[in-house]
């Protein structure tokens, strides 16, 4: 799993990180059930603390991306296929209106922003 963070980002790490393997999941790079590097093995490789990818891993474990078994480590959760409400649509309309808004403040056309979601979305190998 080949990750890069951008250090100067006002983004904190520990959300690039939760970003960036979520996106791996959806593009399919990271399949279902495939083991996740070690806390520690991932912070080493990335040249960040292991507190920072610990937090990740605990943001993704909770909202469902990740299992993580003590014995085994951290994996790919199982696919949510059919589960329409797997993310709380409050929530992704909260994301996406901040997102718009920002979007139509730099003067993006709609129907420019439109094809930039489906171009984006069509890379996504998780789609129902």
């Amino acid at each position: 799993m080949l990750l890069s963070l951008d250090l100067d980002s006002e983004t904190p790490l520990y959300e690039q990180l939760r970003n960036r393997i979520i996106i791996g999941i959806a593009t399919g790079e990271l399949a279902e059930q495939e083991k996740l590097p070690t806390v520690r093995q991932l912070a080493d490789d990335l040249g960040i603390n292991a507190m920072t990818v610990n937090k990740a891993y605990a943001l993704l474990k909770q909202e469902g991306y990740i299992a993580i078994d003590r014995r085994h480590g951290a994996k790919v959760s199982a696919r949510q296929q059919g589960k329409v409400d797997a993310v709380p649509e409050p929530e992704l309309e909260r994301k996406l209106e901040l997102l718009i808004a920002e979007a139509a403040i730099r003067g993006v056309d709609p129907s420019r922003f439109h094809q930039l979601c489906a171009r984006i979305f069509s890379k996504m190998s998780y789609q129902p």
